[in-house]
């Protein structure tokens, strides 16, 4: 196309070696199946241990838009462990994750997860460290037969949607205020310092006055 009227000269720069700086990706499918091969190694060198590696806490995820949607989590708390009733240096052992940086925010979670580990360990078969000498908490012989790996994800994490059953809308649906009544919790909250305060003081002031 010319140039239209009295506008700058062009200049393109069409003499580089582009074919030389082209980034091709041709050794896709040979990667798909070294990482193939890797994974299967790895589950050999791993055996009879599961694939997916140790056991998650089921956790929420942060800010208002995710927090209905649970999720894995990176370790178990010490709490929940403490409350299960297992070691935090055996947990590692026996593949469950540990992140001691974790706090417990919520009874709820807590006790979740507090049952997702006991139900890990009930149906955990346990090999002993020396066949001739097993101890306390360990499988016996017909549990050690009847071990499988476990291919998949270890306690899948399901999300449970509760359908809302169609009604008709009554009077107190009709007059409830949703925005109004989250800024007034919003502002409850950040004046329930100053609040509190103020009706210390107050009562101080009582005191005095009837001495």
């Amino acid at each position: 196309m010319a140039p239209s009227r009295n506008g700058m000269i062009l200049n393109p720069h069409f003499h580089k070696d582009w074919q030389r700086r082209v980034r091709t990706w041709f050794n896709q499918p040979a990667r798909k199946l070294r990482r193939r091969k890797a994974r299967q190694a790895k589950a050999r060198r791993i055996a009879p241990r599961p694939v997916a590696g140790p056991l998650r806490p089921a956790v929420r995820c942060p800010t208002i838009r995710y927090h209905s949607r649970v999720r894995a989590g990176r370790g178990f708390s010490l709490e929940e462990l403490k409350a299960a009733g297992i070691n935090r240096k055996v947990a590692r052992t026996i593949g469950i994750a540990v992140d001691p940086r974790r706090r417990n925010r919520s009874t709820e979670s807590l006790q979740s997860n507090v049952q997702r580990l006991k139900e890990y360990r009930s149906k955990l078969i346990l090999f002993p460290r020396k066949a001739s000498a097993p101890k306390k908490g360990d499988s016996n012989e017909e549990e050690l037969k009847m071990a499988t790996q476990l291919t998949g994800p270890i306690m899948p994490i399901k999300n449970v949607y509760k359908k809302e059953k169609a009604h008709v809308i009554t009077e107190d649906e009709k007059k409830f205020k949703a925005f109004a009544s989250l800024r007034m919790a919003r502002a409850n909250a950040r004046l329930f310092g100053i609040r509190a305060k103020r009706a210390k003081e107050a009562a101080e002031q009582d005191v005095e006055k009837k001495k």
